[in-house]
């Protein structure tokens, strides 16, 4: 007897997916033009035809599991060739945003992120508001003094005793933990379900293929084929950069700030912190924000070209994420430059609110368009391990 496949339609997802912006799906008559044009489709198992399909038809589940959804890079030729004006590369976005939200841990997260354009307040307020009660509790939210003996390239105060930073790298830590915690949990969802579909029989090593898929995104090589649309390699290439830029940065300020403790005292630092402005950890710190200030323009100027084709449509999940990362740099560049020319309780404040997005940021990397860079990951190492050619 034939085995039976079962079809599970939702047409509750088919409403949700018109709302976030897959109205047009319905209009697909499934000529395959956009898979056809497509350099980053693969010729075994080609997108954003059948994709669409599965959309038109509410196969939330498939779509789920199919790493198709992620090997695409929207680079929107399927948007310029599309006889039915369909625009498969928005499409696809509006599922990798909806996928996000089901593959979610906790669910809730997912759902509060997914729903940005209303909950953008709690979002971004919750942790502003937690920093001014740790704030008070922990210093009485006193505000530092100008100091006159601080040597040239020092500034006028130090942050420091605004916030210990103590207190930034305990929250700030725990918070990491907690992000990389969901990631795995949402990422291994996405990697057993891609691994249970048909023809996903997948061989060889998980790391063996990591390595060379790690390259791919560290290197944004399949941006390298939107030939229309350079702008958003490169934004997001300079986004990424200087992003993991100050992550190092970070990192390494650690040991100048705890240099007198038994961990790092064995360590012959020639300066305590903060560091000089010519100091090498300054040019690391000052070049990742440039890389970020750059990426973050380039994106925002991108996202400006409404109804180009190549852009594709802008959605409150969008929104939010670009609005979070520009809101990141801004107030980050103002800080620093606040604490040679303003007076210190308004450099405090600019302070406090980055230090309130940047833990937004934090706390919806799994939620948010940062989550692509799990998802796309583990896609690309399904890809890896299930086929002979990889573009």
């Amino acid at each position: 007897m034939a085995s039976v496949t079962e079809i599970l339609p939702s047409a509750a997802f088919r409403d949700e997916f018109a709302r976030r912006g897959g109205e047009s799906a319905a209009r697909c008559y499934q000529c395959a033009t956009c898979s056809s044009v497509c350099d980053l489709a693969p010729a075994e198992a080609p997108f954003p035809r059948r994709q669409v399909l599965w959309a038109q038809w509410g196969l939330a589940d498939r779509l789920a599991a199919d790493p198709g959804i992620w090997l695409c890079h929207q680079c929107n030729d399927c948007n310029l060739r599309c006889p039915r004006d369909v625009n498969p590369g928005d499409l696809m976005a509006a599922m990798r945003a909806m996928v996000v939200e089901k593959l979610a841990f906790p669910g809730f997260m997912g759902r509060l992120v997914a729903n940005a354009k209303n909950t953008w307040p709690l979002l971004i307020g919750i942790p502003i508001l937690f920093w001014v009660v740790l704030l008070t509790l922990t210093t009485g939210f006193a505000i530092p003094h100008v100091n006159a003996g601080l040597g040239a390239g020092l500034g006028n105060f130090h942050y420091e005793e605004f916030v210990p930073h103590i207190l930034i790298y305990t929250v700030y830590l725990l918070i990491a933990a907690w992000v990389v915690l969901a990631s795995w949990v949402s990422g291994r969802r996405f990697w057993k379900m891609t691994g249970a579909g048909a023809g996903a029989e997948r061989r060889g090593s998980f790391l063996a293929q990591l390595v060379p898929a790690a390259v791919d995104v560290a290197t944004h090589k399949k941006f390298a084929s939107c030939k229309i649309a350079p702008k958003r390699r490169w934004g997001h290439f300079a986004l990424m950069w200087g992003f993991v830029g100050a992550a190092v940065t970070s990192a390494i300020a650690i040991p100048y700030l705890y240099q007198h403790t038994p961990l790092f005292s064995w360590i012959p630092f020639k300066y305590s912190y903060p560091v000089p402005i010519l100091h090498p950890l300054k040019w690391l710190g000052n070049i990742s924000a440039l890389a970020l200030v750059v990426g973050g323009v380039l994106l925002y100027l991108n996202r400006r070209s409404v109804g180009d084709k190549r852009v594709g449509a802008t959605t409150a999940f969008d929104r939010f994420f670009l609005w979070l990362v520009l809101s990141v740099i801004f107030t980050g560049v103002l800080t620093e430059v606040l604490r040679f020319v303003g007076p210190p309780v308004v450099g405090s404040l600019v302070y406090l609110g980055h230090l309130g997005v940047v833990m937004a940021l934090f706390l919806t990397f799994p939620y948010s368009k940062f989550a692509h860079l799990i998802y796309r990951t583990l896609a690309m190492v399904h890809e890896r391990m299930t086929t002979t050619t990889v573009k």
